[in-house]
């Protein structure tokens, strides 16, 4: 997947926007493939282990990741609610 192009200065209103609800798809598409490998973390020591407090070490550790991923999911959504009010064109009155 390839990085969009942003030139500061010359980019319009409209392309802006575009540019951050990228960014946003973008690290959610990242946020999603660090849930993937949390997913099979625990499956890998399910599978293999049989210790409890391994079990629980990993599962501390995941709950620790999937915290920092909801906080940066409210950040994500801020992002992207400034801009709920300005998507559509300026000559288009509500």
């Amino acid at each position: 997947m390839s990085m969009p192009v942003i030139t500061p200065g010359t980019t319009s209103r409209d392309q802006a926007i575009s540019d951050i609800i990228t960014s946003v798809a973008l690290e959610q598409t990242g946020l999603a493939h660090i849930l993937n490998a949390e997913g099979e973390k625990i499956q890998k020591v399910v599978s293999y282990s049989d210790k409890t407090e391994e079990m629980i070490e990993v599962n501390k550790s995941v709950q620790n990741v999937i915290n920092a991923i909801f906080q940066l999911e409210l950040v994500l959504k801020s992002k992207l609610e400034i801009f709920q009010c300005n998507i559509c064109p300026d000559d288009v009155k509500a």
